[in-house]
């Protein structure tokens, strides 16, 4: 039942602190500012900002309808005063150009409101006529093809050679003729006076981006809309890749994320061709092979489906559902939804990547952006901009750019030829850092083992493309749309099974199949490398790896100080490896914060927040009086969480689990011991942290030869994390079935024991509440490699390029900071509702310094004792179990009988 109290509507009595929660949220959107909020998991995060949130919105609009109303009101009543005050304002001509520029404006505002105002009303009615399930027809023009969002979306280029001579299937894979750098100015629609049409291409009203991590959040969150008092009103799209919206099942048969976007491309390609050619009124040519279009792309049922989108909130999956019984593309239905949406729900890459965010249409000006499970958004961002490529998939793209070439080497223009020639050489220069040449076999060429960290310029210096202008390149590479040519062109030729005896036919018109055989006839190149051996050894995940190869050249394009280029050189050339390093996240920031009316960026655990607010919010230019912290603690009371840093074992070994001693047999041991103590009094499931999956297969290599996981197995049941991520839902269900197992049955077994690893499968995300998560151990502290190239190169660009805080470096605050942001995400797992309780156990006495212990989310750092001894902390587990056991009816020592004595061995 829906809660009246306050102003935020809420579907129950909500807790004081969702309440200050959205107290602050309302106040960050209303005066445009960057918020860090903190909600704890299980705090009602999600709807805290889904009801703070879309109630900001609705004033917002309830604001706006008022001021086009009194605008509009004022409008008329000094529209009766201008002819009075006419004649007197002609003899003072400035008097007059003033009031006229001042009358323009507020009427231009007035015309603007009420247009908006108009459109508003026009879509509430739409919307309504589907809520009631009326007929809606759409009144269609010949000429769609100019409107149809999916061709502006794909901003297709049109074929520039035309003969009558040639196969009409090729011209769709020749570049169109590029006639200058400079931005073309866009062909202008026709446009026809008729106020009864939908305008396909809306004004983007004020909305709300949120989006999170993964497909699974994003879909949580959904179901919380659903939910809330909105969930019957809200305007709410669900944006998702084609792999997880596409319902072609030509295309879905693919698998392969790029092959998929490669073959919806060209299927999209196919259809507005096919019209054109239909709106041609010249003479048809000779027929050709019919090119295959999608089914589920008709125009009519994309704009049905939009406004469907729109009355219903609906996750991805539902989307899909609903996508196959209309038979009708989800995908491209839900992105010409975005202008009318009040909530886009989408994941990171499509909205922290700005190319990304070009394609799918969302524009941030003046909008919300909302940015969950953000307490690792700068590694995220780098991330998302950094490009890995391998030798054979350089080679590959320079062997199948050079067959395309000299293919249609007759019929490309001059621009087309100077750029493809310029994009060669820098193939050529990217081979030759890795020490290989690109004539020849890459599997066969050897290197000189070992790896090089080069800033950009040096890089590109040493690839001898330092006179190449990337930027023109670059644009190049987006106005012809080369990558997507080559993809199609080496579907067509490539020997994979399509017959190209019809279509490719070399001058002795000899007939061929596939583009290895095809270039056969062209071994009087000797720069050429047949298909068949480049990708000997190395096989392709797509068609072509000219993508990749784009957005490489993309990201040095980057200011010389922001990246870094890492060669790795393996024995063989294929193998070899370019990565480009992204050490500046704030510059690909700087546009969200720029353009965005607010922006939140929420998490369960945003601690340590101090390197976030400087390598990110202050490095995009965002100001201290803009930025708006909150956090608030849990919704549990205080006896139901017990934090120990724990620095010694049963045997009074000190833990320290640093790189020098946690290999020792001693300290292995001691680790058992604690553990083996920890679940002879925990009931239900017990969850262990290493730092690392090489630490974990090496200490319980040794608890095995040692007996210590046989002796574990008599109380617990013993689980680990899997390798592959589609077993972790199994894993968890059998876990779960087992710890439910015990506590129904009396004797034996008293629960489950999941080892895991510090930012592994089940480290984020995964809910081990109640009996699943009872105590959680972390063994020792997951520091990030420090030997690792780019970790140092990131540490000396902080040191150089950051303030430094109490003396201490930027760079050495960022490897603690990463390590304790890894603990949060994992001890956060725990506590996940209000009757839940839990001890943690952090296994390292260094957990008890006083700049680590800040690190730790105030609701868990206000409740953290530190023991030096074994004893106490065992007793104060055991004082906790026991307490909550009995309030649960159960007596600990009916139980667990004679097992309440610290063992001291295993």
């Amino acid at each position: 039942m829906e809660s009246d109290s306050g102003r935020f509507p809420f579907p129950f009595q909500p807790y004081p602190i969702q309440e200050r929660f959205m107290e602050s949220l309302y106040t960050a959107l209303d005066q445009g500012k960057v918020g860090i909020f903190e909600s704890p998991t299980g705090t009602g995060k999600s709807l805290s900002l889904i009801c703070g949130a879309l109630t900001w919105l609705r004033d917002h609009e309830e604001k706006k309808q008022e001021a086009a109303k009194l605008l509009d009101t004022e409008g008329l009543e000094k529209g009766s005063d201008d002819g009075k005050e006419k004649k007197s304002s002609e003899a003072s001509e400035p008097d007059w150009v003033s009031e006229f520029v001042q009358k323009k404006a507020e009427r231009d505002m007035v015309n603007k409101l009420k247009d908006e105002e108009l459109k508003r009303k026009k879509r509430e009615e739409r919307l309504e006529m589907i809520r009631h399930n009326a007929q809606l027809r759409y009144a269609m023009k010949r000429k769609a093809t100019e409107d149809d969002e999916t061709v502006k979306l794909l901003q297709l280029s049109k074929e520039g050679a035309e003969s009558e001579t040639h196969d009409p299937e090729e011209e769709g894979l020749i570049v169109a003729e590029y006639e200058s750098d400079e931005e073309a100015t866009p062909k202008s629609r026709l446009c026809e006076d008729d106020d009864d049409d939908e305008d396909l291409e809306e004004d983007h009203v004020t909305k709300i981006y949120y989006c999170s991590r993964t497909h699974s959040q994003l879909a949580q969150f959904v179901h919380e809309v659903q939910k809330s008092p909105y969930g019957d009103s809200v305007r709410l799209v669900s944006l998702g890749s084609r792999q997880n919206l596409c319902v072609n099942p030509e295309v879905v048969r693919l698998g392969n994320v790029q092959m998929m976007n490669d073959r919806c491309l060209e299927m999209q390609k196919n259809k507005h061709d096919k019209r054109e050619k239909a709106s041609d009124l010249e003479p048809k040519r000779r027929r050709g092979v019919a090119k295959a279009t999608c089914p589920f792309s008709g125009f009519e049922n994309l704009m049905s489906m939009r406004d469907e989108v729109l009355v219903k909130v609906r996750d991805v999956e539902q989307l899909l559902q609903h996508g196959r019984d209309t038979h009708t593309c989800p995908y491209y239905s839900t992105r010409m939804a975005i202008p009318a949406a009040q909530v886009v729900v989408l994941p990171y890459q499509t909205l922290l990547h700005a190319s990304t965010r070009k394609a799918s249409g969302i524009k941030l000006k003046d909008q919300i952006v909302i940015i969950d499970e953000a307490h690792n958004l700068t590694d995220t961002i780098s991330a998302i901009h950094s490009v890995e490529m391998s030798g054979a998939q350089i080679c590959r793209a320079h062997s199948q750019l050079s067959q395309y070439c000299e293919r249609y080497r007759s019929r490309l223009k001059a621009k087309n030829l100077m750029y493809i020639k310029q994009i060669l050489f820098v193939l050529e220069g990217l081979v030759r850092t890795l020490g290989g040449k690109v004539g020849q076999n890459p599997n066969t060429q050897s290197c000189q083992p070992g790896s090089e960290l080069l800033t950009i310029n040096d890089f590109l210096f040493r690839g001898q493309c330092d006179n190449i202008n990337l930027f023109k390149v670059q644009k190049y590479f987006e106005k012809s749309m080369i990558s997507q040519k080559l993809c199609g062109f080496v579907e067509k030729y490539e020997g994979n099974g399509i017959n190209s005896q019809s279509s490719c036919k070399n001058k002795e018109n000899r007939r061929i199949e596939g583009l290895g055989l095809y270039l056969q006839s062209l071994q009087n190149n000797p720069t050429v490398v047949s298909e068949q051996q480049v990708a000997a050894e190395v096989k392709p995940t797509m068609a072509s790896p000219m993508m990749l190869v784009e957005s490489f050249l993309f990201a040095l394009t980057n200011a010389n100080k922001d990246g870094r280029v890492v060669i790795q050189r393996q024995a063989c050339l294929a193998q070899s490896s370019l990565k480009f390093l992204l050490l500046n996240a704030a510059v690909h920031f700087t546009q969200i914060a720029r353009e965005s009316r607010a922006v939140i960026i929420a998490g369960g655990t945003m601690q340590p927040v101090a390197d976030f607010k400087e390598q990110l919010l202050f490095s995009a230019g965002v100001t201290e009086d803009r930025i708006l912290e909150f956090s608030c603690g849990h919704v549990i009371p205080p006896e139901n969480i017990l934090p120990i840093v724990l620095c010694t074992g049963p045997s009074g070994q000190q833990l320290e689990f640093t790189f020098q001693t946690r290999d020792t047999p001693q300290m292995m041991e001691e680790t058992g011991r604690v553990l083996s103590n920890l679940c002879n009094i925990v009931p239900g499931g017990v969850v262990c942290f290493f730092p690392s999956y090489e630490y974990e297969k090496r200490i319980l290599g040794h608890w095995e030869a040692t007996g210590v996981l046989q002796r574990l197995q008599t109380k617990k049941k013993i689980f680990q994390e899997p390798k592959k991520a589609n077993q972790v839902e199994q894993v968890l269900s059998d876990y779960s079935k087992s710890i439910q197992r015990c506590v129904n049955a009396e004797g034996g077994q008293s629960g489950a024991l999941l080892f895991s690893v510090v930012g592994g499968k089940m480290s984020e995300g995964i809910n081990f509440s109640d009996d699943l998560g009872r105590c959680i151990v972390m063994v020792g502290m997951p520091y990030p490699n420090i030997k690792s190239p780019e970790l140092q190169e990131k540490m000396t660009y902080l040191d150089k390029n950051m303030p430094h805080i109490d003396g201490k470096s930027p760079g050495k605050a960022m490897i603690e900071n990463l390590c304790m942001k890894a603990v949060n995400q994992s001890i956060g797992r725990a506590i996940r509702h209000r009757g839940d309780y839990a001890c943690i156990v952090l296994c390292d006495h260094r957990y008890s310094r006083t700049g680590t212990l800040q690190k730790l989310p105030e609701w868990i750092r206000s409740s953290t004792r530190t023991h030096t001894s074994f004893g106490p902390a065992f007793a104060s587990i055991r004082k906790l179990c026991d307490v909550l056991m009995r309030q649960m009816g159960v007596n600990m020592s009916l139980c667990f009988p004679a097992v309440f004595s610290v063992s001291r061995s295993v």
